[in-house]
């Protein structure tokens, strides 16, 4: 990577916005020391009760959360500790992407023209792109969507597994400081990209578990391996049931695509006479360490086996809206969490859901719950639909313990929102405001494991100027291996 998108962090002194301030102590402190106070916002808590504390603060020790409560007990609990000043801001848990490609698409973005079916999106656009990637092109597309996410107020993704060269972009997640769970391609079809025997698939996949080890095998949970399949119909019976085992062995997730579109569900019919998902529950597949990315396509029978398995759910409203997918025809994913499924939220790639906006996706997804409920299932409110891009999202991808919430003793993952802007004015319910409004926009800071990653509303883990220069030179290098022409919806005039 550039030497130069890595810049000294600013110390912490104030500027527009963003301040810290050192508060005289007053009495003894009652608790072990904190490196850091939040304090003077609507705390949002997503915690059992839901509770949004006025004129309230977190403590940050380390990377955990070390206390949330009202300004004036965390001030006491921990005097003297900096603080910075969210006076007047609203303070969330990070938000949980849980089906996000960090490659391919980041660098051909708004490219893939939009008459294309989603086979054709994916077979004559994706897959040449992905087969033209060199490890450079990797890192800089994993820095630009971390970068994106991170700004959205996004500090958790679920990478779905089409990476070439998973240990520099896991680097490059650990640079921009997200968290992320991280796999590679997975696949034995032949005639495709990094097909391979079974064997040496599942031997892939372990290598990136072991080079990001979950917290129970000594990972410091911010970049985690899983198992991670391509999925639709491209892996055979027996590298399913293997992914499945290995992820067993290695007390990690797995994850796989499946019925995005109407032709998985002819796939499956054709080899098995079954659905997708009753697919997989045949060979035990289905449980809780699985996260199914999409599963549009399902029938009533198959929903209420992901929700009897405790199989978890990516759904990513915007890609099959942008693809065609039938998302209104076929969608089931509130009678799924109806039933008690795990479901979270997704913005997958950047030529189908194209932007990495969490609280986008929970609008869509409860703006057309009321508006085309199916079977009958009760429409989302705004406080659920936020808990899915929070405290549920996080308990869908099996980080329930870790992320998600403010909480004292999980992790500081949260992002302060400004309010000074016509989408918080005046301020009304912070559920309605949150997901209805979907203030991306008023994204001020970002903590994630109490590393201060977006100061007023710029990352500062990386030179984002430097960023975006080495972006459009990768992206054009790769367009010309890859033997692609952008085609123009409306003609370029150059200057004479």
């Amino acid at each position: 990577m550039r030497a130069s998108l890595l810049p000294s962090i600013p110390p912490m002194t104030g500027s527009p916005g963003t301040s810290y301030a050192r508060r005289e102590p007053a009495d003894a402190p009652t608790r072990p020391a904190a490196d850091l106070l939040v304090t003077g916002a609507d705390v949002v808590t997503m915690d059992t009760g839901r509770r949004v504390i006025v004129d309230g603060a977190v403590a940050v020790r380390g990377q955990l959360i070390a206390m949330v409560g009202p300004a004036r007990e965390v001030r006491a609990a921990f005097p003297g500790t900096p603080e910075l000043d969210a006076t007047g801001c609203v303070v969330t848990p990070g938000l949980v992407d849980a089906h996000q490609h960090t490659t391919g698409d980041p660098l051909i973005r708004s490219a893939i023209p939009d008459d294309l079916d989603s086979r054709a999106s994916i077979f004559d656009w994706a897959v040449p792109v992905h087969a033209a990637h060199e490890p450079e092109d990797d890192e800089v597309s994993a820095l630009l969507t971390a970068v994106e996410a991170l700004r959205a107020g996004v500090t958790t993704i679920v990478e779905p597994g089409t990476v070439a060269h998973p240990m520099t972009v896991g680097a490059a997640l650990r640079r921009a400081g997200i968290r992320a769970t991280l796999g590679t391609w997975g696949w034995d079809v032949p005639g495709l990209p990094y097909a391979l025997p079974v064997a040496e698939v599942l031997a892939r996949q372990e290598a990136v578990v072991r080079a990001f080890p979950p917290v129970s095998a000594g990972g410091d949970g911010l970049v985690t391996g899983w198992v991670t399949l391509v999925g639709h119909d491209l892996a055979s019976d027996e590298l399913l049931t293997g992914a499945a085992a290995l992820a067993e062995e290695l007390d990690t997730g797995l994850t796989l695509h499946l019925a995005p579109s109407v032709d998985d569900r002819h796939a499956y019919a054709r080899r098995s006479g079954r659905g997708p998902a009753e697919h997989l529950a045949a060979f035990g597949v289905l449980g809780p360490r699985l996260l199914l990315g999409h599963a549009v396509w399902m029938s009533e029978r198959e929903i209420a086996l992901l929700a009897e398995t405790g199989t978890a759910v990516a759904c990513c409203p915007w890609a099959y809206l942008r693809l065609g997918q039938g998302l209104t025809r076929a969608g089931r994913h509130v009678p799924f969490l109806r039933a008690g499924g795990r479901l979270a939220l997704g913005c997958d790639a950047h030529n189908a859901g194209d932007r990495t906006d969490v609280l986008a996706a929970a609008r869509l997804l409860a703006g057309l719950s009321r508006d085309a409920p199916v079977d009958g299932a009760t429409p989302l409110l705004a406080g659920e639909a936020f808990a899915l891009a929070t405290v549920a999202g996080a308990q869908a991808i099996g980080l329930g313990g870790l992320t998600g919430a403010l909480v004292e003793g999980m992790q500081a993952d949260l992002v302060v929102f400004r309010t000074d802007d016509p989408a918080w004015v005046p301020l009304g319910d912070h559920a309605r405001q949150l997901v209805w409004n979907a203030p991306t926009h008023t994204v001020r800071d970002v903590l994630v494991a109490g590393r201060h990653v977006v100061r007023d509303g710029r990352v500062t883990t990386v030179d984002e100027a430097g960023l975006w220069a080495w972006a459009r030179e990768r992206a054009a290098a790769l367009l010309a291996r890859a033997g692609i022409a952008i085609p123009r919806s409306w003609p370029l005039v150059a200057q004479a």
